[in-house]
């Protein structure tokens, strides 16, 4: 299984103006920081949940279907589905047409279901089946729910004070429980 972005996200979901805000800096030093820290943040919290905050394009490769006619994503919120291929040989493949296939949300996961109840196989032993997909809570910043925002400002907060990893003398520095909590509503729940 192969997940590639294709198309990152056009913008971050908080500013650095907002960063600056949050932290109350009032000069523009450290602005690169500021930048790299939030998209590290952001990398952190997609990873963390299997999210995607702002809108991006994604390219999900597996060798087999599963033995239901269901797919369920790896990431979400998935917006849409750019395309479903499946490989016959080395340089053949075919594409599933959208009738083909429904997308439909079982506890916030996108799952692809196959309308005949049964998936063409592919003839390649690896990376035979591709789904293009975008994912994220769309193109703008204040789509992405308030509360992810709030711990993505308290995540930079708190890599901006701690800046090393580990200072001598003193314990690792952990993420912050508040940002955990912010976050709890949003972790994938498997039963």
């Amino acid at each position: 299984m192969n997940l590639v972005l294709t198309a990152p996200p056009a913008i971050e979901p908080v500013t650095v103006e907002e960063a600056k805000a949050y932290l109350r800096i009032d000069h523009g030093h450290e602005d690169a920081v500021l930048a790299s820290l939030i998209t590290a943040s952001r990398l952190h919290i997609e990873t963390a949940l299997n999210l995607a905050l702002v809108s991006q394009r994604w390219l999900w490769q597996f060798d087999r279907w599963p033995k239901s006619h269901i797919v369920e994503l790896p990431l979400r919120p998935v917006q849409s589905i750019g395309s479903v291929r499946v490989k016959i040989d080395d340089d053949r493949e075919t594409l599933l047409s959208c009738d083909d296939y429904i997308l439909e949300y079982v506890n916030q996961v996108a799952q692809l279901v196959s309308q005949s109840g049964i998936w063409p196989q592919p003839s390649v032993p690896r990376g035979g089946i591709e789904i293009e997909f975008i994912a994220g809570f769309g193109e703008a910043s204040e789509l992405v729910p308030a509360p992810i925002r709030q711990a993505l400002l308290m995540l930079v907060a708190h890599w901006y004070e701690n800046r090393e990893p580990v200072s001598v003398g003193q314990s690792a520095s952990q993420i912050p429980d508040t940002v955990s909590a912010l976050l709890m509503p949003y972790r994938k729940v498997r039963l």
